[in-house]
């Protein structure tokens, strides 16, 4: 395979690669390489969900979805949910479920978001990044899943978590 780096960031690296496709013939493409994440639904003790409303200038201002984070240098995704709950939203979570997991944009991206539950929690400080706008957002899940209907949150991660948390109810 041939491979180009293009780009290496902080966040993303971006190549072109040669790749060769079921029927034999070679093709170039442009991938986003990303290390993937974790992102996870809180459900407090009341049994509301917990989500946050980011400010995302790629998504075009403030954007409801759940907290998540970039897994750091091989980091278990697990490890990656109780950091973020933390630094988010301030919550330690004695319990965590998987849900699943998902590629963001499989067209031209390598990462993979790993989805969870969050339940058991416990009230802890909160420790935003630098360059984080976060606002917490209890309420109950048939509100989320109005603004889900409604269109009002756009994020894939959000949206299947939604979704994967409301199958999984009795």
């Amino acid at each position: 395979m041939k491979k180009q780096e293009i780009f290496n960031g902080r966040v993303i690296s971006l190549a072109i690669e040669e790749h060769e496709l079921p029927d034999g013939r070679r093709a170039d493409f442009e991938i986003v390489h990303h290390a993937g994440g974790a992102a996870v639904l809180p459900i407090l003790d009341d049994g509301r969900v917990l989500l946050i409303r980011q400010y995302r200038p790629a998504g075009g201002g403030m954007i409801w979805e759940i907290p998540a984070g970039r897994l750091e240098g091989g980091e278990a995704p697990e490890t990656c949910i109780h950091r973020e709950l933390q630094e988010e939203v301030g919550y330690r979570a004695d319990r965590i479920e998987r849900l699943g997991e998902m590629l963001t944009a499989v067209g031209f991206c390598d990462e993979v978001v790993h989805l969870f539950v969050a339940r058991d929690l416990t009230l802890v400080p909160a420790a935003p990044e630098p360059d984080e706008y976060i606002e917490a957002v209890p309420m109950p899940l048939a509100e989320a899943l109005r603004l889900l209907r409604a269109g009002e949150i756009p994020d894939g991660k959000t949206q299947l978590a939604l979704l994967l948390h409301l199958q999984n109810q009795p």
